[in-house]
């Protein structure tokens, strides 16, 4: 399976834009509690809420706590990942007791990383709140889970994947399509 074509979406300043809006909405939304945590999925939901939580700490001068939640041994697609998935460190060294937490991902797609991030996050306490932020959500959702902060909405075919670089691990910022051919089988 190959490549059609590549459409970009985000340039590096509309990501900084969309987390710049999605922190302020965060802040606005959450302007009765400051007792919350951003928590990113690895691992560029990770980068994304470190990104937030400094934005976070511009706009109110304050200061977030940020953790890195790893969900491979969560997920139901476990054995189709290979048989030694790459497990990484999930990193939140501090309570989530009684906190809104703030969920970060990149791409939000069928639900179900979101769901094994939920499962994840439960097995290190009860938050007061869960609170989901995505800088891409591209519909297509499988279970009932919707993103309460949301840096830009794309509709996609089946065909299509959104690519999201981030400069800490890809180099460059930016978010794009990538349309898929099917082989000669229709596959």
């Amino acid at each position: 399976m190959g490549f059609q074509q590549e459409t970009n979406i985000l340039t590096k300043e509309e990501i900084a834009r969309a987390i710049t809006r999605i922190s302020h909405e965060i802040l606005e939304c959450n302007k009765d509690s400051k007792d919350f945590a951003v928590i990113g999925i690895r691992t560029r939901g990770y980068i994304l809420a470190e990104r937030m939580a400094e934005a976070i700490g511009k706009i109110d001068a304050m200061d977030v706590p940020v953790g890195a939640l790893d969900i491979t041994l969560y997920r139901d697609d476990l054995s189709d990942v290979g048989d030694q998935p790459v497990v990484h460190k999930t990193e939140i060294d501090f309570d989530i007791e009684g906190k809104t937490i703030i969920l970060v991902d990149d791409v939000l797609y069928t639900g179900r990383t979101i769901r094994c991030a939920l499962d994840a996050l439960i097995d290190f306490g009860r938050p007061k709140s869960i609170q989901l932020a995505i800088l891409i959500d591209r519909g297509h959702r499988e279970l009932p889970i919707r993103a309460d902060y949301v840096g830009k909405n794309l509709p996609t075919s089946q065909k299509e994947s959104v690519q999201v670089k981030l400069k800490e691990i890809d180099g460059e910022d930016r978010v794009f399509i990538e349309r898929h051919e099917n082989d000669q089988n229709g596959k």
